[in-house]
């Protein structure tokens, strides 16, 4: 029976090295932006557009990865996959501009696209939606070692060596993930797959770019004022036009018919206001503690590794929660709390002590665990199996483009405080207010699962409600 089991959680556990791999590289480059902006002779706020460049490009490529894994083959994908992300992550090491660092981290975020969802449709394809909970927890907990490890490894390398580094770190975890997929994976594929909806990927492509470009680039960074309005009304004005194509085709690229089922519905929107709102912290949060506190690279990551860890302690009751509690009243209750949890940043001060810091960090990091789990369980819990590899991609798509938009809302905020408190330079008191704006985004999302019935998922959860 344990030798079952552990076959069983296998494949979760090899869909986790590239999951570490990608998170790492997302904390330590968080931790890295500083030093990073000095480097490449910037305004460190500039930076966003690597950030954002890198989710936008996951955004653009997921909506084919389900159906290229289905056509190819769900092995070939994310081997090749993880190519593309080493291959980009030699040119994030090379550059020596901002332009070509936002062009790297983009390149970077076509093989992000086409590695995790497709290891993740490989784990609903081969699951029992009893298990589903449990092998989603399998999955995650080595994958949350990234942020345990990338931050102070980040501001290790930042504070003692070169930025440059932390970019070669993903080269061995990407050889050990390409060894194992090609050992472990099974090469899933589907009999008959539909003929690739190339205009809707065109529109929604060229749609999220532009959108997603003009508001990062808000600020005057790389493009003028005009410049930026004009790309965010035409991406907007291209996705208007994919919601008018969507209806006219027999297989859409985004299946938009899913948001009927109340579940996915509640996955997905709801998820997406929480996500938007969260977004902001590996972004925001390094940048207050160094350019606000004074703190070094190293010991900022120090500090917020903490998050991590309080997320894998959460993973381990994850299950008991949701059987006892049900998925509404815990995605209701603990938006809230984790709202308030991303607000209370605004009460730290340079002489802050270090262990309420960690107590914050910790908090926030186990509420924020709860809510991503159960989220990532609910929105699947009554898609069927033939409806899988699109539900993947359209909930994959939104997560994308809602760390983006945080990422984005968290920089704006930031911005509009500066302003209105008539600073030339940012101060810290300045960041605790972008926090607390931030926060209340997330609290809000509460609001988007109340609509859930009361024994939502109950299939998926084992409660009894």
């Amino acid at each position: 029976m344990q030798l079952k089991i552990a076959s069983g959680m296998l494949t979760p556990l090899i869909v986790a090295t590239a999951l570490f791999m990608e998170n790492m590289d997302a904390t330590v480059i968080s931790t890295s932006l500083p030093a990073i902006a000095k480097d490449l002779a910037v305004d460190p706020i500039s930076l966003k557009l690597a950030l954002t460049s890198y989710l936008v490009s996951l955004a653009v490529f997921i909506p084919i990865s389900g159906w290229m894994a289905d056509r190819y083959g769900a092995r070939r994908i994310f081997r090749s996959a993880i190519m593309v992300f080493m291959l980009g992550s030699l040119l994030c090491a090379a550059t020596g501009s901002l332009h070509g660092f936002v062009l790297a981290r983009f390149l970077q975020g076509i093989g992000g696209a086409m590695m995790v969802p497709v290891g993740r449709l490989v784990i609903l394809r081969t699951t029992d939606k009893a298990d589903l909970v449990r092998a989603l927890g399998y999955l995650t907990v080595p994958a949350l070692l990234g942020p345990v490890i990338g931050p102070p490894l980040g501001g290790l390398i930042s504070t003692y060596f070169h930025w440059r580094w932390i970019f070669l770190i993903n080269i061995p975890i990407g050889l050990l993930g390409m060894a194992l997929a090609g050992r472990y994976i099974a090469n899933l594929t589907e009999e008959s797959v539909p003929r690739l909806d190339v205009a809707g990927f065109v529109l929604t492509g060229a749609g999220l770019s532009m959108l997603m470009l003009g508001l990062a680039s808000e600020g005057r960074h790389m493009l003028s004022a005009a410049a930026s309005i004009w790309l965010t009304a035409l991406g907007a004005a291209l996705l208007l036009a994919y919601l008018w194509h969507y209806r006219r085709q027999a297989h859409p690229l985004l299946d938009l018919s899913l948001l009927r089922l109340p579940t996915f519905q509640a996955g997905v929107v709801g998820g997406f206001m929480f996500r938007v709102g969260i977004g902001t912290i590996p972004f925001l949060l390094p940048l207050m503690l160094q350019l606000g506190f004074g703190f070094t690279p190293f010991e900022s990551g120090l500090l917020t590794c903490s998050t991590a860890m309080g997320a894998i302690g959460m993973k381990t009751i994850v299950a008991r929660v949701l059987q006892r509690f049900g998925f509404r009243r815990v995605l209701v209750v603990n938006s809230l709390l984790a709202g308030c949890s991303v607000a209370l940043y605004v009460l730290f001060r340079a002489d802050t002590p270090h262990w309420m810091m960690l107590a914050a960090f910790v908090l926030g990091g186990c509420l924020r665990s709860l809510q991503f789990t159960s989220l990532n369980a609910i929105t699947f819990a009554d898609v069927d199996k033939e409806r899988l590899s699109q539900a993947t991609s359209l909930s994959s798509v939104a997560q994308q483009l809602a760390a983006g938009f945080g990422v984005t809302m968290g920089a704006f905020a930031l911005q509009t405080v500066s302003w209105w408190q008539g600073h030339l330079q940012l101060t810290a008191g300045d960041f605790g207010q972008a926090f607390l704006i931030m926060g209340s985004l997330t609290a809000l999302s509460s609001l988007l699962f109340l609509k859930l019935e009361r024994n939502a998922g109950q299939q998926v959860s084992g409660g009894h409600e």
